[in-house]
């Protein structure tokens, strides 16, 4: 069936293939979590001891820096992507319904940023050992 039909516009699945859009961004970010998760769990098991002060010495680090503000973005989209899902199945009422992803979208940008910046002023020094 073409994307113009009926059960085309029931699966989200327009003429912009919106439906088929925000699967991939899931898995791409699904992915792209695994990816910098395991990162993230193997260079923690492999810090000499999880201190303040060693931790926060190896988040200073560019190369710690750079991957965990990559890990906090691809976290808290996919977060975004999957609780939107959610809503748009559960919350019938399309007012109510925009204002939920509406205050999704706004915590998750608000969460992202307080990390990334967490992160950086980690990184550029602004944090006492």
């Amino acid at each position: 069936m073409g994307s113009g039909t009926g059960i085309g516009r029931v699966r989200g699945l327009g003429s912009a293939k919106h439906g088929s859009m925000h699967w991939w961004r899931q898995r791409v970010t699904a992915v792209g979590n695994l990816l910098l998760a395991t990162w993230f769990v193997v260079s923690l098991f492999r810090l000499p001891s999880l201190e303040h002060a060693a931790v926060l010495q190896w988040i200073g680090a560019p190369l710690v820096a750079v991957p965990l503000i990559l890990l906090t973005i691809s976290v808290f989209y996919h977060m975004r992507l999957g609780l939107q899902v959610f809503m748009e199945d559960y919350v019938h009422e399309e007012g109510s319904k925009v204002f939920c992803v509406l205050l999704l979208n706004f915590y998750a940008i608000a969460g992202a940023a307080l990390a990334i910046f967490s992160i950086l002023k980690i990184a550029f020094g602004g944090v006492p050992a």
